[in-house]
């Protein structure tokens, strides 16, 4: 597959198979997201991937989240927020780290690590995986962090779930660029 056709029919993809991702192309994800560009060659991305029990660990996180956000929250309110972390067989969370260097600024790790998100949607399209890409309250709580071992500093630029589609997947009609682009000569 071409980088366009990857481009053109990539789409978030909520429903997947329960099926095991082989190693070896989380890998190939993983090796693709780091080719992004970055600054300085800091290299600020920082990846979790979770499988088998880790999700319910990183569950357990969501949910404590979410009782402390809405304290009315229900038992079957909590289960829920738990169980968005077993939606699909493996999660990369995606870390940035916070420049150590005075040269660096931090926007451009953001800029950065979002890049090398990108590059894993890509690849996972080329490889014939499903993704979305989730970001929410939960990305920006410091208990979800903590579990990660991300420094309240650290950004957390969201959550990559990755499996095999369900079903035939739409791809979604797009706006073009023109109502978004200045030409200027």
């Amino acid at each position: 597959m071409d980088v366009f056709q990857a481009i053109y029919q990539r789409a978030s993809v909520g429903k997947v198979k329960s099926d095991p991702i082989p190693q070896e192309l989380i890998e190939k994800l993983l090796a693709a997201a780091v080719q992004a560009p970055n600054h300085f060659k800091v290299r600020p991305w920082r990846f979790y991937v979770m499988r088998g029990a880790a999700r319910s660990r990183l569950g357990d996180a969501l949910a404590e989240v979410a009782r402390l956000q809405k304290p009315d929250l229900s038992a079957e309110g909590l289960t829920a927020e738990h169980d968005k972390a077993l939606r699909s067989p493996v999660i990369i969370a995606v870390g940035v780290d916070a420049p150590d260097n005075p040269k660096v600024i931090e926007v451009e790790n953001i800029c950065a690590v979002a890049a090398a998100v990108q590059n894993i949607l890509l690849a996972a399209e080329a490889l014939g995986l499903a993704t979305v890409w989730r970001t929410g309250p939960a990305a920006y709580a410091p208990g979800v962090k903590a579990f990660l071992g991300l420094q309240p500093e650290q950004h957390l630029v969201g959550f990559i779930y990755l499996g095999f589609a369900e079903q035939e997947r739409q791809i979604p009609e797009r706006p073009d660029f023109q109502d978004r682009t200045i030409w200027l000569d």
